[in-house]
């Protein structure tokens, strides 16, 4: 199983209705198979997810942020991982708004 604790992950590829940008840095913890992140930069101006990882290191999550013109911003997001050549990982997520227009959306972000 992928173990995502201590992991810091950045943006790489959002689509436009989403906030989290290059300048967004997720700080990831892992207790056995809950997952923790704390996150800001960009148009965020601090923001959790918690997620269930399964063993093949799915991550099911639920986040919330302020964003920069002050709005609390709800979303659900499935994370499928892989793992780079540089041993790293990145996911790739689709996520949908349970606030705001409740719009879909996909990301990736990598380890750094």
């Amino acid at each position: 199983m992928l173990n995502y604790h201590e992991k810091i992950f950045r943006s790489v590829n959002n689509t436009e209705n989403g906030e989290v940008s290059a300048e967004t840095m997720f700080y990831y913890q892992q207790h056995d198979t809950i997952v923790t992140a704390s996150y800001s930069g960009g148009s965020i101006v601090t923001g959790h997810l918690i997620a269930l990882v399964d063993e093949v290191g799915h991550l099911s999550m639920r986040y919330h942020h302020i964003n920069n013109l002050g709005q609390l911003m709800t979303g659900i997001c499935h994370s499928i991982p892989e793992v780079m050549e540089n041993g790293k990982i990145r996911l790739h997520e689709k996520w949908q708004w349970t606030s705001g227009d409740y719009s879909s959306g996909e990301s990736v972000i990598e380890e750094i």
